[in-house]
């Protein structure tokens, strides 16, 4: 019976099924002498009491004692290895998966409550597409419910397994194991939790042409020893935990008590019992070959349980390698650009730790070392790079402390964001933008094509929420500041710069998503376009600093749609517009800076084309206009009277799941909106590693 039971768990519930109609039908023949005294150390070691099969023992002949006595040898040597594999096998899944060696990187940008690895999905925030780390013992007292086994996934995955590891029955606590199976058993708020059946016609998934349905059909009508799950199915053809076989063993041994009890009959013939041992000595080569590696597994498991970082956070990195450089045209001053080419980098290092399993801390270190296109070369913010070091911002050989926010589930839809340092809007909203928001490790190679402009007027230190309202609408409210840490007079989380952002996202399928954006801003710029929509940024090359440039309020609407055609295809853009009012006058070395509005429009309009040539691959392509000033009531801040196009494409090569390499062009049909400059090409090759 051990060795049908062994094999049901390695197999699926079928399998065990089937096994135990092999048990119930020894039970049914002869003599019960031989199959109580095998049954009596089984009983045993599921806390059942023994007592009961001392009579029947009395009477049993001496050859069928010894074949009793080797079933029962066998049986309590394989039950206390499977107990051991069952606590170091998850332990070094997890350690050996490759994916402890990386945050799931799909699209983190599209929505991640944490600026992610730029390699996560974009449809989702970054906080539900890392894997979830607790400590390792944090479920050892409440066992799984079936509930968290997915009939999609054959095995439990390592992030699973970290989180809830099978108890351990050892020689000394068997009398605990039913126990927990009862305390499984009561778990039953969960909505995949298992209920009796009382007829095979009850699983919906279960045919008579089935391999295996005669020995179900016994299993449920004649013995009630098989759960079915309340939407009716059985679910056959999956793995099954440990919890689940125990509870249907336990059901079984519990008739087969009963039988013992109170049956006179013959339950068992010695031919029975035979059959059973030949079926042992059949897989023993297989048992000897299992209690190896479970003994390596258990001296390897040791070693890295005693050497292991932590057991509550989890390292990812990202580092990207650029070579780039102008290769033709003039900057916004219509002098020409310095045809320099250089080679920078850029080095994140993401520290996730989780407490609960479903919260996230997030530290990230960051390295930059590439100067900013705007500052050195074109003179304007169109065109520049999402992974250089930003319009005068620092670039160094520098380690900084670069993201930092911890996210908290608050119910079953409402995820709490704090953000107390380098926010921004992807943390906790979706941007709308899959294949081209990468955050500058992969997609876009520019800071317009990644995302919608209106995004860069909020960042900093602040608060988000986003709520869930069933699968296809969410709800996403965010505030930073600029400068909150500071607290001198102008500063601080409320009397400084800040952003307040509101976003619905709503996806009517599994292939469309829009958004509906509003920012209100105080003393931001989008970082992207003209210099008469950024004025501010450019005052910074007169040596002005924030606090004495003139005050900006601005209030932006955005909306944006992304819809996958087919799987090879998806198309997507957006459109933002920008009225942003100059409150104070300013007196520069160029002129002076007088109150005023401006209205600044921006859209654009992508294609990707997903899988190209080799699954994994990407090629993107962006038309758009960045932010113009359409309209100025400031006399010496002017609109923009030609349009420039930002034309950007290119094609991300994956080496490996670890590396990827992106060539690509941006081009700037006429700089800063100036017709009068000639056109200005971009080159740039990107390499992406991540760990």
């Amino acid at each position: 019976m051990s060795k049908f039971l062994w094999k049901g768990l390695l197999v699926s519930p079928a399998v065990l099924a089937a096994s135990l109609v092999v048990s119930s039908t020894a039970l049914a023949t002869e003599t019960p002498v031989e199959i109580a005294t095998a049954q009596a150390n089984q009983l045993q070691l599921a806390g059942a009491a023994t007592d009961t099969a001392q009579p029947e023992t009395a009477a049993a002949t001496a050859e069928a004692a010894s074949l009793a006595a080797n079933l029962t040898a066998d049986t309590n040597d394989t039950l206390e290895k499977e107990s051991v594999a069952a606590k170091v096998a998850p332990v070094a899944e997890q350690a050996a998966s490759p994916e402890n060696n990386s945050v799931a990187a799909a699209d983190l940008t599209q929505s991640k409550p944490a600026a992610a690895p730029e390699n996560l999905n974009t449809d989702k925030p970054v906080a539900e597409q890392i894997p979830a780390v607790a400590p390792a013992n944090s479920s050892a007292e409440k066992p799984a419910a079936p509930t968290n086994i997915s009939a999609e996934k054959p095995a439990a995955q390592p992030e699973q397994i970290s989180q809830s590891t099978a108890p351990i029955v050892q020689p000394q606590a068997q009398s605990s194991v039913l126990e927990q199976i009862n305390q499984y058993s009561a778990e039953n708020g969960s909505e995949d939790a298992a209920g009796q059946v009382t007829s095979v016609s009850q699983l919906s998934d279960v045919r008579p042409t089935d391999w295996a349905f005669q020995a179900l059909q016994s299993l449920v009508e004649r013995y009630g020893c098989i759960a079915g799950y309340p939407d009716g199915t059985y679910r056959g053809n999956r793995a099954m935990t440990r919890y689940e076989f125990a509870a249907g063993l336990n059901a079984c041994l519990d008739k087969v008590n009963e039988l013992i009890k109170g049956s006179g009959r013959n339950l068992a013939t010695k031919e029975d019992l035979a059959s059973i041992q030949r079926l042992q000595e059949e897989f023993a080569a297989e048992l000897a070959t299992l209690r190896g590696r479970v003994d390596a597994l258990e001296a390897r498991t040791s070693e890295l349980e005693a050497n292991q970082f932590s057991t509550t956070t989890k390292l990812n990195g990202e580092v990207i390698f650029a070579l780039t450089g102008i290769a033709r045209g003039e900057d916004a001053e219509g002098r020409k650009a310095d045809r320099t080419t250089a080679f920078g980098s850029r080095v994140r290092l993401n520290f996730d730790t989780s407490f609960s399993g479903q919260d996230l801390l997030r530290t990230r270190l960051q390295v930059l070392n590439l100067g900013a296109f705007s500052t050195n070369n074109t003179k304007t913010a169109e065109g520049e790079l999402r992974f250089n070091a930003g319009p005068f911002g620092t670039a160094s050989n520098t380690v900084a402390l670069d993201a930092l926010l911890y996210q908290f589930p608050l119910g079953k839809s409402t995820t709490v964001i704090l953000e107390a340092n380098a926010g921004a809007a992807d943390d906790f909203t979706n941007t709308v933008n899959p294949y081209f928001d990468g955050d500058g490790g992969s997609g876009a190679l520019s800071n317009f094509g990644t995302r919608n402009p209106i995004y860069y007027l909020t960042a900093g230190s602040g608060i988000a929420l986003r709520q869930q309202f069933g699968e296809k609408l969410e709800l996403s409210l965010g505030y930073l500041a600029g400068n909150a840490p500071s607290p001198t007079r102008g500063n601080g989380l409320f009397n400084g710069s800040y952003g307040a952002l509101a976003q619905l996202t709503f996806k009517p399928t599994s292939t469309m998503a829009l958004g509906l954006t509003y920012v209100n801003s105080y003393n931001f710029v989008t970082g992207t376009g003209s210099n008469a929509s950024n004025f501010p940024v450019r005052l910074g090359s007169f040596g002005i600093d924030s606090d004495n440039s003139p005050r900006v309020s601005s209030n932006s609407y955005g909306a944006q749609a992304s819809w996958r055609v087919r799987p090879g295809l998806a198309i997507g853009g957006w459109a933002g517009y920008t009225n942003q009012r100059i409150l104070s006058n300013l007196n520069t070395p160029t002129g002076s800076v007088q109150r005023g509005d401006q209205k600044i429009w921006n859209w654009a309009v992508t294609v990707a084309l997903p899988d190209l040539l080799k699954e994994g691959n990407v090629a993107g392509f962006i038309v758009g206009m960045e932010p113009r000033v359409t309209s100025s009531t400031n006399r010496t801040l002017p609109e923009d009277k030609d349009t420039s196009l930002h034309i950007e494409g290119f094609y991300q090569f994956k080496l490996s799941d670890n590396i990827s390499i992106t060539p690509g062009v941006i081009w700037l049909t006429a700089p800063d909106h100036n017709k009068n400059n000639s056109d200005l090409v971009i080159g740039v090759v990107r390499t992406t590693f991540t760990f």
